[in-house]
């Protein structure tokens, strides 16, 4: 008797853990096929090496700020103008601003068959004209005043 129930507790401790352990085998078969990243170690290789790739290439074509295929730079605004940073609005107002100047004081110099220094005028020396202070920094502004101004007046020289 004594063996009988010895012999039943024993048999129902193997076979509840048998059944523990098939479920541990079943959930993480599962588990492995509802994971998508779950692959053999080729195919994460092989996922890697891609990943790396476009990495390298994202980083090759979008950050260099030089272009040396077409020789010119690269930028997020792509207009030849160098980013210091600031708002859009600062440095858009600026450059269109100094464009404008810079285009007017060459046309007027052509005109005259003068051909003067950029950096004498005194819209350059200032270089705040259409500035407000809610654009931000006054210095940045001047900054891209100067470099849209000296180009401008090389354009209207040319007679752009």
């Amino acid at each position: 008797m004594r063996i009988n129930a010895l012999t039943r507790k024993i048999g129902t401790a193997i076979l509840g853990l048998s059944m523990m352990f098939g479920l541990g085998v079943a959930m993480s078969t599962t588990a492995k096929a509802q994971d998508p990243w779950w692959r053999t170690q080729q195919d994460r290789r092989d996922r890697d090496r891609e990943y790396r790739r476009d990495r390298d290439r994202d980083w090759d074509y979008r950050n260099r700020d030089w272009d040396y295929r077409n020789n010119r730079r690269r930028g997020r605004y792509n207009d030849d103008y160098p980013n210091w940073g600031g708002t859009f609005q600062l440095r858009q107002t600026a450059l269109n601003a100094g464009y404008n100047e810079g285009i007017k004081e060459g046309r007027r110099d052509r005109n005259r068959y003068g051909n003067r220094s950029p950096y004498e005028f005194s819209a350059y020396q200032r270089a705040t004209k259409d500035y407000d202070s809610r654009y931000g920094d006054r210095e940045l502004y001047r900054q891209y005043f100067r470099q849209a101004f000296v180009r401008g007046y090389d354009a209207g020289l040319q007679g752009y």
